[in-house]
């Protein structure tokens, strides 16, 4: 195998087992959007991951309020959740300023998960602002900085996902895919619930 081939293989795979690092160290700690980094004015599939950390108690209530330029065009189903949202205009006019999942109930040591097709019109970086409630009435607010011990969750809307081949942003897609899809069965084998439709 060619030097530099071997060489870029090997940086592939350190930066997929980073990612791997990140993702599961981080979707038990706060709460995350996914992708991290993502390409500007593309729409695609982001994730919503919100702890449930408080010993005891469940999550029953999330809040999602997304940042001024991040369009959020349509979402998954979320199994046990009801959704309500808060929007200017209609049809595809309709900006969502809000988002609000209520009725679910996400024991100690888990993550409420939800899914969303969206796009960021701008290259920079977007701060969401999540509420949690939990079962005894406590609210969480995911809005801090990111020093804090509930950081706001962010991601990073780039205009080019450079330095990468379409075929090492696929890998990297795919094992961050693979973690989310292996986090959610864990979850539900824990909870014996029904499956999610993503």
């Amino acid at each position: 195998m060619h030097p530099n081939r071997a060489r870029a293989r090997a940086l592939v795979g350190t930066a997929v087992a980073a990612v791997c690092l990140t993702v599961v160290s981080s979707a038990w700690a706060h709460a995350e959007i996914t992708p991290p980094v993502t390409k500007s004015k593309t729409l695609q599939l982001f994730t919503l991951a919100v702890p449930t950390e408080k010993e005891g108690l469940t999550t029953t209530k999330v809040e999602l309020t997304p940042p001024g330029g991040f369009g959020i065009d349509s979402f998954a189903p979320a199994a046990g959740w009801k959704r309500q949202l808060q929007q200017t205009g209609s049809g595809e006019n309709a900006v969502i300023q809000k988002v609000t999942w209520s009725g679910g109930s996400v024991p100690t040591g888990e993550d409420s998960v939800f899914q969303f097709l969206a796009s960021p019109n701008s290259s920079k970086t977007y701060m969401f602002t999540v509420r949690q409630t939990y079962s005894d009435g406590s609210v969480v607010d995911w809005s801090g900085p990111e020093s804090s011990d509930t950081p706001a969750p962010t991601i990073d809307a780039m205009s080019s996902l450079g330095g990468g081949s379409s075929s090492t942003l696929a890998i990297i897609a795919l094992v961050v895919a693979g973690i989310g899809v292996l986090l959610a069965g864990v979850a539900l084998a824990t909870r014996g619930g029904s499956r999610p439709v993503a």
